[in-house]
């Protein structure tokens, strides 16, 4: 973006807490994600998110998930410093996990590393496992 260009969709959270730490960076690591004993993603090209407050997440591309599996759901929440963020609930071997994980589908100029990706709640899912 040139020097003089200002950011179309930038997020509010950062006028209000400029201390606020969100960075987005490649994980350099495969990370693999299963539910009912299958793999439901699996990718070298995972996004790691850092956040004040927060546990790491890694943010997975979708296509490097089993799409066929994920279902969306009426979930929705928001975040003032990545965005709107979409809920997706997947059934896998003969197990079904509601809003197992979420994305952000136009996230803030600030996150746009992880648009495209899933992340997933660890509590959620049988596993994922960081190599």
């Amino acid at each position: 973006m040139p020097a003089t260009a200002t950011k179309s969709n930038s997020a509010p959270g950062f006028a209000r807490k400029p201390e606020h730490l969100v960075a987005f960076r490649p994980a350099g690591k495969r990370v693999t994600v299963r539910l009912g004993g299958e793999v439901i993603a699996e990718s070298d090209r995972a996004v790691l998110c850092e956040e004040s407050g927060h546990d790491p997440v890694y943010y997975v591309p979708m296509t490097d998930t089993r799409a066929s599996l994920f279902r969306p759901t009426d979930t929705r929440s928001y975040c003032p410093f990545k965005g709107n963020a979409s809920y997706w609930s997947v059934t896998a071997g003969g197990v079904t996990g509601r809003d197992v994980a979420w994305s952000y589908d136009l996230p803030y100029d600030e996150a746009l590393p992880i648009r495209g990706h899933l992340a997933f709640y660890p509590n959620r899912v049988d596993s994922i496992d960081i190599d």
